[in-house]
């Protein structure tokens, strides 16, 4: 019996196939749930590194232990302001990356 070889399918390949293509609503969608997600783990990472619990993050930011944990695990669209106070108090250094697309701009 003769073996055939096994596809290999790349990362992009597969959110394509599964998610979908770029642009549509359902990838844009999991786009930003990842995004959230990642910026959660930040927070995290940053907290942890700097030996706080997040009831001493929450103390430093102005808000209760839940907020923190709900920014961490991404369970709340929490406000920029909100988001920016906690890596100040983390004394974290936040960079932004815009990237404009080639797309033409339409107004509705």
């Amino acid at each position: 019996m003769k073996k055939e070889a096994m596809k290999i399918y790349s990362l992009d390949e597969m959110v394509d196939k599964h998610i979908g293509k770029p642009g549509t609503p359902k990838r844009e969608a999991f786009e930003s749930e990842l995004r959230i997600d990642l910026l959660g783990e930040a927070i995290k990472k940053a907290r942890k590194e700097r030996h706080l619990t997040q009831e001493e993050l929450g103390q430093l930011v102005g808000v209760k232990k839940a907020q923190i944990s709900k920014l961490e695990n991404s369970l709340t669209d929490a406000r920029f302001e909100t988001i920016m106070k906690v890596f100040k108090a983390l004394n974290a250094k936040v960079n932004f990356n815009v990237e404009l697309l080639n797309q033409e701009v339409k107004l509705a």
